[in-house]
């Protein structure tokens, strides 16, 4: 058993803070599109679409990304486009729009690495910023989240758990150690 970091009341807060923060940082949702990374971002991208069409009236499309055709860590040389996209849900074009990827932790990076060649796959966004509901520190590459809902610092021995009440009944953030 491990400690809670946040709770659903705090999750909602954190999901409504990168939410406004979307919002300002592209002086409004004009061309936003957002894309959940499989499993828990895409159930997160859900949320923080909801909330932009409470505050801004306005229904922002929403895709699911599989990035695990991607990974560095299987052999993939071999795969068409075709073959890698097969998972994924994302049913409008993302030429020219604003693309906010959305994952539950952030950790080395490689998941965002993969996310990024798959969305580049897709086409060519104007831009593509990264919100992270928990980032926890210890990246090997270079990649760091526009819109953070928390850190939490945290050995590489220890765990963070996001619960979603979409498949977890619950909502929560457990750090285990």
């Amino acid at each position: 058993m491990g400690k809670i970091i946040l709770d659903k009341m705090a999750m909602q807060r954190a999901l409504t803070r990168i939410t406004y923060e979307i919002v300002e940082k592209n002086k409004g949702v004009e061309d936003l599109v957002l894309i959940g990374i499989k499993t828990r971002g895409i159930f997160l991208a859900n949320r923080i679409a909801d909330r932009l069409q409470q505050l801004e009236n306005v229904t922002i499309p929403v895709g699911e990304l599989d990035i695990t055709n991607y990974r560095d860590d299987i052999e993939h040389d071999s795969m068409s486009i075709d073959v890698k996209m097969s998972n994924n849900k994302i049913d409008f074009s993302i030429e020219g729009k604003r693309v906010i990827l959305v994952d539950d932790v952030l950790y080395t990076g490689r998941t965002v690495r993969a996310a990024l060649s798959a969305v580049m796959d897709l086409g060519r966004p104007k831009s593509i910023n990264l919100a992270v509901l928990v980032d926890r520190g210890h990246r090997e590459l270079p990649i760091r989240a526009d819109f953070v809902g928390k850190n939490i610092p945290s050995s590489q021995k220890e765990k963070i758990k996001v619960y979603v009440s979409e498949i977890d009944d619950k909502d929560a953030v457990e750090l285990i150690k």
